[in-house]
């Protein structure tokens, strides 16, 4: 039956609720201007111009679930507190578990962080002049002070002492047994390196030596000596700090 009072007493409330301003429409990025259209203002101005956010948004391709590229790029970023560094240490899962994500963008995202580093690693890399243990974490620090787990790598040097070679011997927990002198001498005798410097990463940021890195640091000096290819340092990187073995008498 139809109740009158009922009526009357919620015509108030939708004469308010008409009185409202209309939502606002998301707009794609195909809505935007032109000049604020993250790919158009990459070929206009180049890549350096656009924010990390933008970039991210180009990668993507497009938006999801009713948010544009552009406010997934947002999102993705934030999930590194704004830092592409502290992002490209997150695991793929915090990304694919990011609204209009997925496997495939979260994949996507983290080869482009990964390529990114390499470049800078491969700009200082080989040819570069050895001559101190902050040469070496200037060189390696890019690459390896945010990685999830550890890297052992040999940088082989020439009569010069510069950088001829990087070689990645191992990844994972570095153990005295997974480094054999035989893995990391291979290529510093083939190519017939005046030296070499040991160089390995530690995750938790701390670059203070553990016990294996001093047991496999003992063997690999010992074996270098037998081969007549000195052992010049060993530095173990950490976030934003390194620790040389040679500077602190350890070799």
């Amino acid at each position: 039956m139809h109740n009158p009072t009922a009526h009357t007493s919620s015509a108030p409330r939708l004469a308010a609720r008409s009185d409202l301003p209309p939502a606002r429409k998301r707009l794609s990025l195909r809505e935007l201007p032109t000049t604020d259209r993250p790919r158009e203002r990459l070929r206009e101005h180049g890549a350096q111009a656009l924010s990390s956010a933008e970039l991210l948004a180009i990668l993507l391709g497009s938006g999801s679930g009713g948010r544009s590229a552009l406010e997934l790029g947002h999102d993705v970023l934030a999930a590194g507190d704004g830092s592409l560094r502290r992002l490209a240490s997150q695991p793929v899962a915090t990304l694919i578990s990011l609204a209009g994500m997925g496997p495939a963008r979260a994949v996507a995202v983290h080869a482009a962080l990964e390529l990114g580093r390499r470049l800078s690693a491969e700009e200082r890399r080989e040819g570069v002049p050895i001559r101190s243990p902050r040469d070496i974490f200037r060189t390696y620090a890019p690459r390896l002070e945010d990685l999830p787990v550890e890297e052992f790598h040999v940088a082989i040097l020439d009569i010069h002492h510069r950088l001829e070679r990087d070689v990645t011997v191992t990844r994972g927990i570095l153990d005295s047994s997974l480094v054999h002198p035989r893995e990391v001498f291979r290529q510093a005798v083939a190519e017939s390196a005046a030296a070499v410097i040991l160089v390995h990463n530690h995750p938790s940021g701390d670059p203070t030596p553990s016990p294996d890195d001093r047991t496999a640091t003992e063997q690999l000096v010992q074996a270098g000596r037998m081969l007549g290819i000195p052992v010049h340092d060993h530095v173990i990187i950490g976030r934003g700090r390194f620790m040389s073995f040679a500077e602190a008498g350890l070799l």
